[in-house]
Parts: structure tokens; sequence; C-alpha cells
């Protein structure tokens, strides 16, 4: 396991969920340190009873809000030149930053929802949403509800590994195209089911 996950992990063990939103909001900010190793052993924890399911599924999924916001007010407040005199931080490169532009003018918003599955991909998404101003409740939303389904799927994984979590992080790369397709499955499914209750609301008043 890579040093700086070694540390995270120690944060962790140290500090309970305040670790965890902790090292989520830094993994956020600074990628070397990946969820896909973390997450699973946070899952870990909860399987030796060191740390609740629901309440380290939240604490994760805020402190991933948390770093998500920073980085959407330095798009928004700071600009395009501001990201670039700091990439060297944020370790956002101008080709990766053009890539993550490309990805919101082609799919809009939902890029910020299902970007939250993409190793690579889950911090700067948060940029170009910031730097094209996008409604912060949406921002949120979408934030929040890709952070958490991505959250969820890392932390299982470690609870049912249990000692051999660090296993987890072989597969994730694997695993993100199988959460997005579930996840795109899911979103026909409810606007299918919304879209049946909208008619048939229609078809009783009439």
């Amino acid at each position: 396991m890579p040093d700086l996950a070694g540390w995270a992990a120690e944060v962790i063990r140290s500090l309970g969920y305040a670790g965890v939103i902790l090292i989520m909001l830094a993994e956020n900010l600074f990628p070397p340190i990946p969820s896909e190793v973390v997450l699973p052993f946070v899952g870990f924890m909860v399987s030796r009873g060191h740390l609740a399911f629901v309440p380290a599924l939240l604490t994760a999924t805020l402190g991933s809000l948390a770093g998500a916001y920073a980085l959407y007010a330095l798009g928004r407040w700071g600009g395009r030149p501001l990201i670039l005199r700091y990439s060297w931080l944020l370790r956002v490169s101008k080709e990766d930053l053009d890539r993550a532009d490309h990805w919101f003018d082609r799919y809009g918003g939902w890029i910020v929802f299902f970007g939250r599955m993409v190793p690579g991909v889950r911090s700067i998404v948060s940029i170009p949403a910031g730097l094209s101003e996008m409604p912060l409740g949406r921002f949120t939303l979408l934030t929040a509800a890709g952070s958490a389904l991505w959250n969820t799927a890392l932390i299982s994984a470690g609870f049912f590994f249990g000692e051999n979590w660090r296993r987890v992080a072989g597969f994730a790369d694997s695993a993100s195209p199988v959460l997005l397709a579930a996840a795109a499955a899911a979103l026909a499914g409810w606007w299918l089911l919304w879209r049946a209750r909208r008619r048939k609301g229609r078809g009783a008043a009439g």
C-alpha cells in the first residue's frame, strides 16, 4: 500500500469519523490519496465494529462534498487562470482541464454525477462546474448523489473483503463502468416510473 494511503488509514484509525471526513476532503483536493484505497479500509473498520456503516458513509460523503465545494469555488470565483497557476498543487494539467471542459460542454451537469464514480475524474469535474457557474443547489445534489453511490460501493467492498481490503483497489477501475451502468439504469427507471405516474395522474384528473 502506498505511504500516503497508509498514512490516511492511520488517520482514520486514530480519529474515526472525523478522520474519514478529513481524508475524503484531502482525497478530492490531492488525488494521490485515492478513495479506492482509503474507503475499503473504512469498510474493514466497519466489519471489525470500530465504525458503523451509515455514519461512515455519511461522513465520507460529507468529506467528498466539502472537497468538491472547494474546487467548485476555485473554478467559479478564481477562474481558469487561478486553477492553472496552482495546477502543481491540485495535480490538474491544462490538458486535464480542457478535457473536463469538453465533457461538461457535451454532457452538461450530469457529468458531475457520473464523474464522481470514475477514478481520476471525480475531483476535476467540480472545476468546470464552477467555471460554468452551475447552480450550487444542483451541483450539491448531483455531487452528493454520485459520491454516495461510489462511497457505498467501496465501503461495502472493504466490509466483505475484510482483512483482504487492500485487494479492492485492484478492482476499482473495472467496477467503475458497472456502477455507471447501474446508475444510468436506475435513473432511466426512475424517469420512466415518474413519467408513467404523471400520465396516470393526468388520466385520472380528466
